[in-house]
């Protein structure tokens, strides 16, 4: 499979003020754009075609890729406006770059390196007209699935077979350009009602469990602290050779600094985050604090953002 389309219009307001200066993809994941894992995730699967749909802040993307690429792939850009059209809405919005071949469809928000081949090998050998990557632990088990027939037969009980799900949906997926049947352009709607459409009419909404790997929802600043602190020393190093940590400063815990950050003397810093082009003044004393690009903090914080 070649193509994917990346889902990159989150607003991301659990993230909030974060995402007040990006969208959630880019949002720094170890000093470099979230969704860049996804990038790389893809093109390590065999992907060499992007297409990704934005909407909050979409000149962001353009500065972060101003070449419409990434490691010599090319990125298809799409902008829904004025509304965000969710998953299925998104999906049908790039119809035309699709074009009539097999995509994956990808959540932006989030950071995995869980294996995709086994995903690419379920859906050529099955025929599916989709084929949803599971996990059979994490935070949000909705998924009923059959692993006898390798298909989904419900999602949150929506359909009444009184089965709640066992399985966390990962957000990624194997798409036959059929899909688009089952999408009504325009429509502001996720793919749950689609997939769950696509069970009552018997048509082949499979899955696979993997459970190798890690996998992490960046949608909250909970997650996005604990996945630097668990993730520590897997992306490079955790305080960027561009930063400055002046003489006196103190930090304790895992504490990521990207390029062009300032860390003042006397700072004291404790499991926080600090952005390319942040500062931290002179005296500050920070806990679990997150400071964006081109913001100052100073005083004394704790689980707060700056």
């Amino acid at each position: 499979m070649k193509q994917a389309f990346v889902l990159g219009a989150g607003i991301g307001e659990r993230l909030r003020p974060l995402t007040e200066q990006l969208p959630k993809p880019l949002v720094p994941v170890f000093h470099r754009p979230l969704i860049t894992y996804a990038f790389d995730h893809l093109i390590a699967a065999g992907v060499s075609k992007l297409v990704v749909n934005t909407h909050h802040i979409p000149e962001a993307y353009g500065q972060a890729f101003p070449g419409q690429g990434y490691r010599g792939v090319p990125i298809q850009f799409r902008n829904e406006s004025p509304v965000r059209l969710e998953t299925a809405g998104g999906i049908s919005n790039v119809r035309d770059l699709l074009g009539n071949d097999p995509f994956l469809v990808y959540n932006g928000d989030i950071l995995t390196d869980l294996p995709l081949k086994p995903l690419l090998d379920e859906h050529r050998t099955k025929g599916n007209l989709v084929t949803l990557i599971l996990r059979s632990h994490g935070p949000s088990l909705h998924v009923a699935f059959d692993p006898g027939t390798g298909l989904v037969t419900d999602i949150r009980n929506k359909l009444g077979t009184g089965d709640e799900g066992k399985y966390l949906f990962t957000g990624i997926y194997a798409c036959d350009p059929a899909i688009h049947d089952w999408i009504t352009p325009g429509k502001v709607e996720s793919v749950i009602p689609i997939f769950l459409n696509m069970i009552r009419a018997g048509a082949k909404l499979g899955a696979v469990v993997v459970d190798e790997g890690s996998w992490w929802d960046l949608g909250s600043r909970t997650a996005y602290l604990s996945a630097h602190s668990a993730l520590n020393g897997m992306y490079g190093p955790a305080i960027d050779p561009a930063a400055q940590i002046e003489a006196g400063a103190v930090l304790r815990g895992i504490n990521v600094v990207g390029a062009g950050a300032v860390i003042e003397a006397r700072a004291q810093l404790e499991d926080c985050i600090v952005w390319p082009g942040g500062r931290v003044l002179a005296g500050a004393e920070l806990k679990r604090c997150i400071v964006r690009s081109g913001v100052t903090a100073a005083g004394r914080a704790e689980d707060s953002d700056f």
